[in-house]
């Protein structure tokens, strides 16, 4: 089977390498794709926002399957697209991408189908918006209602945070993502992502994981698209995942089929473990990044084929199984992100990195540039290990970080500091 990958992330780079070990494979492409990818996978030099390009591409090689990473090509309606030419897909349609394609979309489904959340309202204008935040107080969250690259969220701990937020969405700050926002409440308790595959009548639950948004240690400075991650994530026991199913993902599956859009692909929900059970922060319809890094690195089963069973609508008849090793990510990003971040500077060491055990090193925003790889982008490299602890695996993957010689990135160093903590001291754990 001839597959094409869409994107050119670290999460592309690590369902490149998970598909490239299957035996149902023929050959992988991928568009656009980085340098990591390219050692498992032929690059195809096309604008993957132009959808006939694409399909002539998948006509042309003989393209069977398509797997989309990204959220933008999704929520643009690339899988109707190739649908529509009669090549299959993994990924959701354009109305199902919504419930990441639009926060408030989401969140009235929600409020419509009784799946916990936080309270909130929705807003097209800065006066009234401001006013609601006025009256419910801070800590309050703000949220550009479209998609903005992970970046769309304030969690404003202050009135005046809250208030600057809402005036920085709607004058442009967020650019079209913020021309509506959502204002919810603050919920406190422990984070955790959750996938599940979908196509659109079963729900499979993946493994979870627990990613840090924060630029710095400590969790503080702004958010980013995700500066590490580990899985599994210890909150989520066995009970926790059978709620969230029972709560969350299967009543979402339901309703978007009653809605007329039912939802294929994977679905992954951000969720707050409050002291009431698990409520949804929000939904997106792919792979997360960084979690998708750890989630390939412990999975077991084949990849294209538990994606193929999404799209064929065969999930029923499926499982998916996973090495009991716990496995985490760091991300290098280059200075200057989650702002304008330094592009162009040398990155040596990758291969001494990945020579130790259980070990890999996925590639994000990276180029070839005279022989010698280069940061293109702002998270650059994601430093993957796996260990019987994530104690453990959190060691290896600093060992290896601390290998690579590049003096224009950085990291965060305490990825896994909640999983460690429950680790050294027993009586946290839940």
């Amino acid at each position: 089977m001839n597959v094409l990958l869409i994107g050119g992330g670290g999460r592309e780079h690590a369902l490149a390498w998970a598909l490239s070990a299957s035996p149902l494979l023929t050959t992988l492409h991928c568009a656009p794709g980085n340098p990591g990818i390219a050692e498992v996978a032929t690059l195809a030099a096309i604008d993957v926002t132009d959808h006939a390009a694409v399909v002539a591409y998948c006509r042309t090689h003989a393209v069977t399957f398509v797997v989309v990473g990204p959220e933008a090509p999704l929520v643009a309606g690339i899988a109707d697209d190739l649908a529509a030419a009669g090549i299959k897909v993994f990924g959701p349609s354009k109305a199902a991408a919504q419930l990441e394609g639009s926060k408030g979309f989401t969140k009235d489904l929600c409020r419509e189908f009784g799946i916990p959340t936080a309270a909130y309202e929705r807003f097209t204008e800065a006066r009234p918006a401001k006013d609601y935040v006025k009256r419910m107080g801070a800590p309050i969250v703000i949220k550009a209602d479209g998609l903005a690259a992970g970046k769309g969220v304030v969690v404003a701990m202050t009135l005046d945070e809250a208030l600057a937020a809402v005036d920085m969405m709607f004058e442009g700050g967020m650019g079209a993502a913020g021309a509506a926002v959502v204002v919810e409440e603050f919920m406190t308790g422990e984070e955790a992502s959750f996938f599940a595959l979908c196509d659109g009548e079963t729900a499979l639950a993946l493994a979870t994981a627990q990613d840090h948004k924060r630029v710095g240690d400590g969790d503080t400075g702004p958010n980013t698209g995700g500066m590490g991650a580990y899985s599994p994530a210890p909150v989520m026991t066995p009970a926790m995942v059978e709620r969230t199913m029972a709560a969350i993902i299967r009543p979402t599956l339901a309703a978007m089929k009653a809605k007329g859009h039912p939802f294929k692909g994977v679905l992954f929900a951000g969720l707050m473990i409050t002291t009431e059970g698990p409520k949804l922060i929000e939904y997106n319809c792919r792979f997360g990044d960084p979690e998708c890094e750890v989630l390939m690195v412990r999975l077991k089963d084949d990849l294209l084929t538990l994606l193929l069973a999404s799209a064929d609508g065969q999930l029923k008849t499926m499982s998916a199984r996973w090495y009991d090793e716990a496995a985490l990510t760091v991300v290098m990003a280059a200075r200057g992100y989650p702002g304008t971040p330094e592009k162009g500077s040398l990155i040596r060491g990758i291969e001494r990195a990945r020579d130790l055990p259980g070990v890999e090193v996925f590639h994000a925003g990276t180029a070839v540039k005279d022989g010698e790889i280069v940061a293109t982008g702002g998270r650059v490299l994601a430093v993957t290990a796996t260990g019987r602890t994530v104690t453990e695996a959190q060691e290896k993957a600093y060992r290896a970080v601390d290998l690579i010689d590049w003096p224009g990135g950085f990291c965060r160093r305490d990825i896994g500091w909640q999983a460690v903590a429950r680790e050294q001291a027993p009586h946290l754990r839940d």
